[in-house]
């Protein structure tokens, strides 16, 4: 007995539909795999984790790490700030090696131009004393890169006179490894540069 032929039409029609269901399917599971991976980046980018000493995984949200950063900014500045500014002449020495662990060669430079300009030498024979009244630092955000302008306020004692300044620098912050005592904030100031240096009064 022969086998019947089947109508051609209602095959390709059959393998058309078969044809069309694969492919909704894998443009549905492709759209829902993109839909995962996207979610998943996205919780990424906005939370980190760290290992708890227990071996437990500590979620650490960015907007945290931000505000810990600025934080941790502010307080380097100010320290920089005040082991670069802040000298006499029993103390300048110590002070300016722990000024330059927390900036690179930039500040480097403006120490060594310093030394060569005879400021501390006249610190020493002069007997000066140089101390910071308040550090203001502003820090902004641009494509990753970080970078700080600060207003530092100090007097220079000369005995009978009493003269205060205003200098305003400039920077830039990367991060780096910490190292206690000497870099505890694990920050680094490079670019930096004294723009401007004021005179506010002349005090007896």
């Amino acid at each position: 007995m022969k086998t019947p032929y089947k109508n051609i039409y209602k095959i390709l029609k059959l393998n058309r539909f078969i044809v069309l269901a694969v492919v909704i399917c894998a443009l549905l599971s492709s759209s829902f795999s993109l839909l995962m991976v996207y979610n998943m980046n996205k919780t990424a980018l906005s939370s980190a984790f760290a290992i708890n000493t227990d071996g437990s995984i500590i979620p650490l949200k960015l907007v945290t790490q931000k505000e810990n950063f600025r934080v941790e900014a502010l307080a380097h500045l100010e320290l920089f700030h005040n082991y670069f500014y802040n000298i006499d002449a029993s103390n300048y020495e110590r002070n300016l090696e722990k000024a330059l662990w927390l900036g690179n060669s930039s500040v480097d430079n403006l120490y060594r131009q310093k030394k060569a300009d005879g400021v501390y030498n006249r610190l020493l024979q002069y007997s000066l004393v140089q101390k910071v009244l308040s550090i203001d630092s502003r820090i902004s955000e641009s494509n990753g890169t970080y970078s700080f302008t600060t207003t530092t306020i100090f007097e220079i004692n000369r005995g009978s006179i009493i003269d205060t300044y205003e200098l305003v620098s400039t920077g830039n912050l990367i991060m780096v490894d910490r190292n206690f005592p000497n870099n505890p904030h694990g920050l680094l100031i490079t670019n930096y540069f004294e723009n401007t240096l004021k005179k506010l009064n002349d005090e007896s």
